[in-house]
């Protein structure tokens, strides 16, 4: 293994470990030349999964722009970047499990959302506006209805938000 920091061809290995669900093996490395530590990941080559587009459109599953969608959700929001890490590995443990070499982007989509749901759900209500492609509040704030729902958090009594003989913040 070629050494990034002195391009140095031989490094041996100090650490061993199963990492992404047991899917690869991560292994830390030390250069017999330089002495610099670096990280390497070894994992079986498979197909590519294929998103299919709600345009009829296709494109290679990237797992990148899955984590970098689930965490412009959870921006600003206590969720670790650990619980992001393993919401995902949950989701393509559970399409590989399938055993398809395509998945709908909607199906994809509603993955990402039950888990979101159980991590956090301000997360989840942003996903979902994005995901959804929400038009306007009332789109939003009956997805939060439903959530509330689900949660069986009752609003009895109180004014409802955006309705049309709410009070809207008096």
């Amino acid at each position: 293994m070629q050494c990034p920091g002195c391009n140095h061809l031989e490094a041996r290995v100090v650490d061993s470990r199963t990492s992404r669900g047991g899917r690869a093996i991560r292994r830390r490395r030390e250069c017999l030349s330089c002495g610099e530590r670096f990280t390497t990941y070894e994992q079986v080559e498979e197909e590519p999964l294929l998103v299919m587009k709600r345009d009829g459109g296709s494109e290679t599953y990237d797992r990148g722009k899955l984590l970098a969608s689930i965490r412009v959700a959870c921006a600003k929001r206590p969720v670790p970047n650990s619980d992001i890490e393993s919401l995902v590995d949950e989701v393509e443990e559970q399409l590989a499990a399938a055993d398809q070499r395509d998945v709908a982007s909607l199906r994809l989509g509603e993955l990402v959302m039950e888990r979101l749901r159980a991590l956090d759900q301000v997360a989840y209500v942003r996903f979902a506006s994005v995901y959804r492609n929400f038009q306007d509040t009332t789109e939003f704030m009956e997805e939060v209805r439903h959530l509330l729902r689900r949660a069986g958090h009752s609003a009895a009594g109180q004014v409802e938000m955006f309705s049309p003989g709410g009070n809207r913040g008096r």
